[in-house]
């Protein structure tokens, strides 16, 4: 039961406005139905193949959510059922969702990936070209894509202060975009930034929703392949 007691360490963090997805990539089946059994709903898996195959086998109430980097070439596995995909990085990626929910009679809920770690290796619009690419309005084609808020990364770093000063800079372009671009759309309300090292201060920070794993699931071990 370590992972249910872990679940509710966690959530006894959480505000109740923040919602937790359990972020269970490379765990087993039997350890996310034991979350699933401890009352968690909502997880997020960031390889297509792995989601894919544990779409098939678990409850088909969970809600699943998208959350590592995207191939445009993996969109129409998931495009059937996914909740939330996270990390919207291009126009090009938010074309073929539109492209691969509209074969698939929905539309598919999207969070715009926001750059501001001090880190190359992440990706995503620096605040300015997601500003300049709401304003041009390209996204606005695409109809079978309904963008939904925000996603984040802050910088792998101890100094919480600069953690907390990049979060608070895609809070203030999230409530920019609220109070102009989306004024009219209140589903624009989702603010995904905080993972297992900085949840609580993302929470403090503006955050709705945090993506937390290895405090719920424990460690994983990257180099066992993952098996059903």
């Amino acid at each position: 039961m370590m992972i249910a007691e872990n679940l509710q360490r966690v959530r006894a963090f959480l505000k109740p406005e923040v919602l937790l997805v359990a972020v269970s990539k490379f765990h087993a089946v039997s350890e996310l139905q034991e979350a699933y059994d401890a009352g968690q709903r909502v997880f997020g898996e960031s390889h297509v193949q792995e989601l894919v195959a544990k779409e098939k086998v678990l409850p088909k109430d969970i809600e699943w959510h998208f959350i590592g980097h995207l191939q445009t070439n993996k969109v129409k596995y998931i495009a059937p059922f996914v909740s939330l995909i996270h990390a919207v990085d291009s126009l090009k990626l938010l074309k073929e969702i539109d492209k691969q929910a509209q074969k698939c009679g929905r539309a598919v809920d999207v969070l715009i990936q926001i750059h501001v770690a001090a880190e190359e290796t992440k990706f995503g619009f620096t605040p300015d070209e997601a500003e300049r690419m709401f304003a041009e309005g390209e996204w606005r084609n695409y109809p079978h894509v309904r963008i939904v808020g925000l996603m984040a990364m802050a910088t792998n770093t101890d100094d919480e202060s600069q953690i907390a000063h990049e979060f608070d800079a895609v809070r203030s372009l999230f409530e920019k975009l609220q109070s102009s671009t989306f004024t009219s759309q209140p589903s624009f309300c989702n603010l995904s930034m905080g993972m297992s090292g900085d949840y609580l201060i993302a929470q403090e920070h503006g955050s709705t929703m945090v993506r937390v794993g290895s405090l719920i699931f424990g460690e994983r071990d990257y180099g066992k392949p993952f098996t059903p």
